[in-house]
C-alpha cells in the first residue's frame, strides 16, 4: 500500500501511529470496529458538513454516536449546518465513502473533533483509504488536523 495523504501528514509531524487493515464492504465505522475487534466508541468517523455561512468542515465523532447538527453549527459559529450530499464527497474531500480521513483533504477546511476522543488513549480514524485505519493519540490527531475540540454528538 502506498502512503495516503493522511499518513504523509502524520509522518511530517513525526507522530507515532499504527496501521490496521481489513476487507471493507459496508464502509461504516461499525464494520471497522467488528473487523478490527475494537470498541465501537474508539473508532471515529469523519463526516463532511456545510455550514450556512462558514462553508465546509469535517466532524470527527465516535462511530457509535450520532452527529448533532445543532451542536456542530454552534461549534462552527454558524446558524445551521447540514451533511453534504454523498455525490459531492469525492469532489470536496478527494476521498471516497468509507475512506474519508480528517487529514489530507483536497480542500483545507476546519476539523472539529468530538470531546469523547479524549476518553481513549488511542482512537482509530480512516487513513484515507477504504479498509485502512490509523490508530493514534487523540492529542496528536488534534494537533496534526489543527482541530477544535467540541461536544458534537446527541
Amino acid at each position: 500500500m502506498s502512503k495516503t495523504r493522511a499518513l504523509m501528514i502524520l509522518d511530517r509531524w513525526n507522530f507515532p501511529y499504527e496501521l490496521r487493515t481489513f476487507e471493507a464492504s459496508e464502509f461504516t465505522a461499525e464494520e471497522a470496529a467488528r473487523a478490527l475487534e475494537l470498541p465501537p466508541g474508539s473508532i471515529f468517523k469523519t463526516l463532511v458538513v456545510q455550514g450556512e455561512r462558514r462553508g465546509y468542515a469535517l466532524a470527527v465523532i465516535p462511530g457509535d454516536s450520532t452527529l448533532s447538527l445543532r451542536k456542530l453549527a454552534q461549534a462552527l459559529g454558524d446558524k445551521r449546518a447540514d451533511l453534504i450530499p454523498l455525490a459531492d464527497l469525492t469532489r470536496i474531500t478527494g476521498y471516497v465513502k468509507g475512506g474519508v480521513s480528517p487529514l489530507g483533504t483536497k480542500r483545507q477546511m476546519p476539523v472539529l473533533l468530538d470531546q469523547q476522543a479524549f476518553q481513549h488513549p488511542t482512537i482509530s480514524v480512516s487513513a484515507g483509504q477504504r479498509g485502512v485505519q490509523m490508530l493514534l493519540s487523540p492529542a496528536h490527531l488534534m494537533q496534526a488536523a489543527n482541530a477544535t475540540v467540541a461536544e458534537l454528538t446527541e
